[in-house]
C-alpha cells in the first residue's frame, strides 16, 4: 500500500514540475512571435521608410518597427516641433516585455526623414495628411492601430483623430493642452510666476527686443524652465536619448511651428483650438499629464472627460518629459491603457 502511495506521490511531483516547466517555454514562444521578423525580401531591422505625395512633391520619411503584435501596433508621434524620434528610446525598457509592437516616425523634416527646408511645408494639415499615408503603407487599421502623439506630436494626433479617427483603435495625448491660447494663458500666468521676478524681467526684455538669438536668452531658461518644467534633472544629467534628440531639433520647424521657446507660443499654431470639438472623439483616449509640466494639469483632466472615451494619467512627479522624469507611473498606465482597451474596454481607470 506504502509503495502504491509513494508511486502516485511521485508521479503527481512529476506531472506538477512538468506542468512549471512549461510555463517558461509558453513565455518564450511568445516572447520569440514577439521577434520574429515577418517582413519579405532583404531584412532591414525594421526599418521601412515611406514615400509620402506632398503638394510640393514626393519625399521619404523613416520609420522603423520594434516587436510584432498583430493586436497592438503603436505609432509615435515625437515633439518639438522638428525634434526625433530618438527621444522615445525609453520605451524599449518596458514595452517588448509587455509584448507591444510600437514603431518609430520621424516626421518630415525632422531626424532620418527628408527635409525640404520649405516653410510652406510646415502645416498641420499637411502633416495630418503625412501621418494617414504613413498608416496606409505600414498597414495599421481599426483593429490594431494606436497613436500616441507627444507635446507638438500631440497637437498632431489629435488633429488626425479629428479626421480619420474610424481608423484608431487608441488614441494617447501625452503632455499636450488642446488649445494653444490657453497654453500661453497657463504659461504667463502660472508658470512665470514661479520665476525669480529679476530673471523673469531679462527674459521678457530679450524677448521684447525679438533678441532670441542672445544667448543669455537660453542660458537663463535652461535651469529656471527646462530643468523645471521640461526635463526635471540636472541640465547636466539629462537622459542621452533626450538630449540626442533635443540637439538635433530643425530649428527652421520648430520656430515656424511654435515660437522661438516653449515658453508660451508664437507661431502658426497661436491660435490653435481644439477644445470645443474633444466632444467629437468617440475613439477611446488617453491624457498624459505631469504636475510640473508646461502644459496645464487639470487642462489635460478635462480632456479626458469631455472626449466620448476618456481615461486619464496624472503624473505626481512629472514634468513636459513625464516618461523620464516619472517613468514608473508613465509606462504603467501607458502599458495599462493599451491592455486595456485591446480587450475590450472603452475607458480604463488608472
Amino acid at each position: 500500500m506504502k509503495q502504491i502511495i509513494f508511486f502516485i506521490l511521485a508521479i503527481s511531483t512529476c506531472l506538477f514540475a512538468c506542468k512549471q516547466a512549461e510555463k517558461p517555454a509558453e513565455k518564450s514562444a511568445d516572447f520569440a512571435t514577439y521577434l520574429t521578423d515577418t517582413t519579405s525580401g532583404v531584412k532591414t531591422g525594421g526599418v521601412q521608410v515611406v514615400q509620402i505625395t506632398t503638394p510640393k512633391g514626393k519625399f521619404n520619411v523613416w520609420t522603423k518597427k520594434i516587436g510584432n503584435n498583430p493586436k497592438i501596433k503603436l505609432l509615435l508621434l515625437n515633439g518639438g516641433p522638428g525634434a526625433t524620434h530618438e527621444y522615445f528610446e525609453c520605451l524599449e525598457s518596458f514595452l517588448p516585455k509587455e509584448g507591444i509592437e510600437f514603431i518609430y516616425y520621424d516626421q518630415l523634416g525632422c531626424g532620418n526623414s527628408d527635409n525640404p527646408k520649405d516653410t510652406a511645408m510646415w502645416s498641420l494639415p499637411r502633416y495630418v495628411e503625412e501621418v494617414e499615408q504613413v498608416r496606409q503603407a505600414l498597414k495599421l487599421d481599426k483593429d490594431n492601430f494606436y497613436l500616441l502623439g507627444h507635446s507638438w506630436g500631440g497637437i498632431l494626433a489629435a488633429e488626425y483623430a479629428f479626421k480619420y479617427q474610424d481608423h484608431l483603435k487608441g488614441l494617447i495625448i501625452s503632455n499636450m493642452m488642446m488649445s494653444a491660447p490657453d497654453y500661453g494663458k497657463y504659461a504667463n500666468e502660472v508658470l512665470a510666476k514661479q520665476f525669480d521676478p529679476k530673471v523673469l524681467a531679462r527674459i521678457r526684455a530679450i524677448e521684447a527686443k525679438g533678441d532670441f538669438a542672445n544667448p543669455e536668452y537660453m542660458s537663463l531658461l535652461m535651469p529656471n524652465f527646462y530643468a523645471k518644467h521640461i526635463c526635471r534633472f540636472p541640465l547636466d544629467k539629462w537622459p542621452e536619448p533626450v538630449s540626442r534628440s533635443l540637439g538635433k531639433i530643425n530649428q527652421s520647424l520648430y520656430v515656424t511651428m511654435q515660437g522661438p521657446s516653449e515658453f508660451g507660443i508664437s507661431g502658426k499654431l497661436v491660435k490653435w483650438d481644439r477644445v470645443p470639438d474633444l466632444p467629437k472623439l468617440s475613439v477611446p483616449v488617453l491624457s498624459i499629464s505631469g504636475q510640473y509640466d508646461t502644459m496645464d494639469p487639470k487642462h489635460m483632466e478635462m480632456i479626458a472627460q469631455k472626449v466620448q472615451n476618456g481615461s486619464y494619467l496624472y503624473c505626481a512627479n512629472g514634468s513636459h518629459m513625464s516618461l523620464y522624469d516619472d517613468q514608473q507611473t508613465y509606462m504603467t498606465g501607458l502599458i495599462k491603457f493599451l491592455k486595456g482597451i485591446d480587450a475590450g474596454e472603452k475607458k480604463v481607470k488608472l
